[in-house]
């Protein structure tokens, strides 16, 4: 890349961006200034270290290579994993009239809220991952919170598909004499190595293996699932107890912690900022958004809705558990990619946060585009994966750890914080001037309410679940090596 003839800044040099009063201290430039001043009588500017340069102009190539139909892939990645078979059993408690609700109206504020951050990311475009967004509004403590917040969600998501693979492990050979550690092993060294591609264009291509995956898993247990309704001996399908509204009994807690498996379903603005960054025509996102929220919208609804009349109460999670034992071995199987892949770009986008963070004036490194650059981004990632493993395996509650911490965190990153973004960085003048800001006001403020609802009730629900398993005696030991524990 050519620098020409602009005015030279210090080494180390950041320029303050000033917002609404606050001032913002972006990351460095992703080039790295290296002078040898009046060496042989040259200008410093000329000077320009070569292999610096061609090192940095291509690093700068390899991180802008994606398309929006490259980001629709990797959002769907992150976003659509086998927790989307988690829904039928959020309608069991919902029922169907509310579920269906539920997913429509939540499908359409997520797409409004990733639009949002989208915007701030266009017109912020030194904002490369989500806690550079919230320092512009909150300083340097909404930095240090947001980055906390993120890095530790993205690692429990990475525990989360360990498990998730575990039990895949488990119910598809059937050999309960087999160690389950050595199961969680063997997903913790997949994760690991499908998170080797350091760039999001690279794993890109693994999103359309990811989506057949996700897919053809959902259909055979709609497939299945209806093949069963349709044998019973009581009248068939006319004979499943599914409920138009909440069964009577359902309690205030169960049916939030089911709503909060919806929210968490279409959380995928979370890696949204470290996607775009990498895109090469940023104004496109839009579309990708669009055609996530819509294709999550149709799969979540008609999964949750199919499944839930096809099987009833008795409807498990995920899914794929009702469809018998030996439907369920196979689809387990073909569900294993989007186990692995949804899991490994969650590892991804937590070691490109800690990379550009840690060495934001060493492009070379950054970029992972040396020898040191590679060993650095392969020790990260084994670091990830092997924290992820281990706080999965150590806490014996982890699924209900992981709803508590998704509404901490999943109410401000879909939620509240978007909301704000919006009052802070993208609204156009006054709240109050004109139709547009005054409904897109109420619309942000409604929202911003929706977040601290669901930190509040979700929080409660989550504690409630964690104790009710302890009360029934279903939390597994640590570290254990029983299979049966997994089934």
């Amino acid at each position: 890349m050519a620098y020409q003839n602009r005015p030279r800044p210090a080494v180390g040099y950041e320029a303050p961006v000033s917002n609404n009063g606050l001032t913002y201290d972006p990351p460095t430039p992703p080039y790295d200034y290296k002078y040898d001043d009046k060496k042989d009588g040259s200008d410093g500017e000329l000077a320009l270290g070569q292999e610096t340069t061609i090192a940095v102009g291509s690093g700068e190539d390899k991180f802008k290579r994606l398309s929006w139909p490259a980001l629709t892939i990797c959002l769907i990645v992150e976003a659509i994993a086998l927790g989307s078979l988690s829904i039928p059993s959020a309608f069991a408690t919902l029922g169907m009239v509310v579920g269906v609700i539920l997913c429509l109206a939540l499908g359409l504020i997520a797409i409004y809220t990733s639009y949002v951050v989208g915007q701030v990311s266009l017109r912020h475009p030194e904002v490369g991952h989500y806690a550079y967004a919230v320092r512009l509004i909150w300083g340097r403590f909404g930095y240090e919170l947001t980055s906390t917040m993120f890095v530790l969600f993205l690692v429990l998501l990475v525990g989360s598909h360990t498990l998730t693979g575990t039990i895949a492990w488990v119910n598809i050979v059937g050999n309960l004499d087999i160690c389950a550690l050595v199961w969680s092993a063997i997903s913790a060294i997949l994760l690991f190595l499908l998170a080797l591609p350091p760039t999001f264009h690279d794993v890109s291509f693994l999103g359309y293996i990811d989506f057949v995956s996700i897919i053809a898993a959902i259909l055979i247990t709609i497939v299945a699932t209806g093949l069963k309704a349709h044998s019973l001996p009581a009248g068939g399908l006319s004979a499943v107890d599914w409920s138009v509204w909440p069964p009577p009994g359902t309690t205030f807690y169960a049916a939030f912690l089911s709503t909060t498996n919806i929210i968490f379903a279409y959380s995928f603005a979370v890696c949204q900022f470290s996607f775009m960054r990498e895109l090469h025509t940023p104004k496109d996102y839009v579309k990708s958004i669009w055609a996530l929220g819509l294709i999550e919208i149709f799969i979540y609804t008609l999964v949750g809705a199919i499944v839930y009349a096809f099987v009833g109460s008795a409807v498990q999670s995920p899914a794929l558990l009702s469809a018998g034992t030996l439907i369920s071995r196979v689809a387990f199987g073909v569900a294993l990619p989007v186990i692995f892949i949804s899991g490994a770009i969650n590892s991804t986008v937590v070691a490109r946060f800690i990379m550009d963070r840690a060495f934001a004036n060493n492009a070379r490194v950054r970029y992972v585009h040396s020898t040191k650059g590679w060993i650095i981004w392969i020790s990260l990632i084994a670091g990830i994966t092997l924290i992820s493993w281990v706080i999965a395996e150590a806490i014996p509650f982890f699924n209900a750890l992981l709803g508590l911490i998704s509404s901490l965190f999943i109410s401000g990153f879909t939620f509240y914080f978007p909301a704000i973004f919006w009052f802070k960085l993208v609204k156009q003048g006054k709240w109050n001037q004109g139709a547009k800001n005054i409904s897109l006001s109420i619309l942000n403020g409604f929202i911003f309410c929706i977040g601290l609802i669901v930190l509040g009730c979700g929080t409660y629900a989550s504690v409630e679940s964690i104790l009710e398993e302890y009360a029934k005696g279903s939390v597994r030991g640590s570290f254990t090596c029983s299979a049966q524990g997994y089934l």
